[in-house]
């Protein structure tokens, strides 16, 4: 009998933290999740606006490359101290300033007319955005413990796949249909069309987010206990170090490499996308982003479906190693198969589920052994030397197009990081990870 009543005390309990949990993730992930997609939106919409820009402006291969990776130069410079503002000041405010910036600066990329300007607007760009996406990170890591946050990170990354499923039909769409109107070309409609909802969403932000668990008005008392109690067990078993330690320690340096390696074959596909479908005899603008949804589609369903097996099994490192691989030979058949529309199409679509796969699931490993200050300038660091493939693969691609007047040899590239991505991941140690 007093079994009986421990059990259903124990039931009641369960049941209590699920529902909180569920509260939580309702409350904040689809909110979280729009900014992302205004994020990445405005971060990539430059591959669609790249299909009329560079014949108006008489940009080059490398030109557009470099233009679109300097992006990253600004975002390098700025996310570690940008995060650790954050961490210092709160979310709310801090993630509206950077929403409102970048939603301004973006939406001025339609008056680029020049190579500098272009250059310009993009690194500053770049610097406004910096720290946003290490931040929500961070922010995940005050409302989450690790066994109930590789499900939640997921959950908020399919922003990357809805960018991608809204953003193709879009762009293409704008360019299209608004090309000329008032005077104004195409590719500035668009960029004016995807800026402006990111002012309008920050200015939400200041009004919705909440800081810390504690000043949620929406959660009980006792729900507070629990998610406070959770997280304080938790980071007991983390690392928390000086800001100097922190960017010293190898462990943050292999996350980095690792996460650099993932990250190049996303930008790869974001950057790229559009000029290979049109490469493939795709001339009308809407069917290039109608068809440029189908691997986001496709990528959003594996994203999901492989957090929720990680989570399940408590895995992580093969749960983002196989997806890598499997990406890698996505992109190998998009390229040795590349004259038939079909199975390069299908070809882009499994390079475009693996990667997807992998990279919520890598966040997995430094939020389980960074805590604090640690967490904020660790994760920054990591996101910041990972995006700087940003900047990398879109100027190489851009180059090896130029000079080979093909893509095929900048897909190879991609693919082989992405298997020494793997490679990575299974060097990470697995007691690292045990408080998973």
């Amino acid at each position: 009998m007093h079994t009986d009543v421990i059990g259903m005390k124990l039931d009641r309990a369960g049941d209590f933290e699920r529902a909180t949990y569920r509260k939580i993730s309702w409350r904040l992930i689809p909110f979280l999740l729009l900014c992302y997609v205004c994020s990445y939106l405005d971060r990539v919409n430059v591959g669609f606006a790249k299909l009329q820009m560079l014949s108006e402006l008489k940009f080059s291969e490398s030109v557009y490359g470099l233009g679109a990776g300097i992006f990253f130069i600004g975002y390098f410079l700025f996310e570690v101290p940008s995060n650790v503002i954050l961490h210092r000041v709160g979310a709310r405010k801090w993630i509206a300033r950077i929403m409102i910036t970048w939603g301004v600066l973006s939406a001025g990329m339609m008056f680029v007319q020049s190579e500098s300007s272009f250059y310009i607007l993009r690194f500053f760009l770049g610097a406004a955005e910096a720290g946003f996406f290490p931040g929500i990170i961070l922010y995940l890591t005050y409302w989450f413990p690790a066994q109930r946050r590789g499900r939640a990170t997921s959950l908020f990354l399919t922003a990357l796949p809805i960018s991608g499923i809204i953003g193709g039909p879009l762009s293409g769409w704008v360019l299209r249909d608004f090309h000329g109107l008032h005077g104004w070309s195409g590719w500035q409609w668009l960029f004016l069309i995807e800026g402006l909802p990111s002012v309008l969403v920050g200015l939400l932000v200041l009004v919705y987010l909440d800081d810390r668990v504690k000043d949620a008005r929406w959660l009980d008392d006792a729900e507070k206990q629990l998610i406070t109690h959770n997280i304080a067990v938790e980071n007991r078993g983390k690392i928390e170090t000086s800001l100097r330690a922190t960017l010293t320690n190898g462990r943050v340096w292999h996350l980095a490499a690792l996460y650099f390696s993932l990250v190049i074959s996303l930008y790869g596909v974001s950057f790229w996308m559009p000029t290979l479908i049109k490469g493939l005899g795709v001339k009308d603008a809407l069917d290039v982003g109608l068809l440029s949804a189908i691997p986001w589609i496709c990528g959003m369903v594996a994203m999901v479906l492989t957090a929720r097996s990680a989570d399940r099994n408590n895995e992580r490192r093969w749960h983002i190693a196989i997806p890598a691989l499997i990406g890698a030979t996505g992109f190998f058949i998009s390229v040795s198969l590349h004259q038939d529309l079909v199975i390069s199409m299908l070809g882009l679509t499994i390079a475009t589920m693996g990667i997807l796969s992998s990279l919520p699931l890598f966040w997995s490993l430094p939020t389980a052994i960074l805590g604090g200050a640690s967490a904020a300038a660790g994760i920054a660091l990591i996101n910041s030397v990972g995006n700087l493939s940003g900047f990398l693969g879109p100027y190489v691609v851009g180059m090896i197009k130029e000079a080979t007047h093909s893509t095929d040899a900048g897909m190879y590239m991609l693919a082989l990081f992405l298997v020494l991505g793997a490679l990575l991941t299974l060097l990470v140690p697995a007691a690292l990870l045990r408080q998973d």
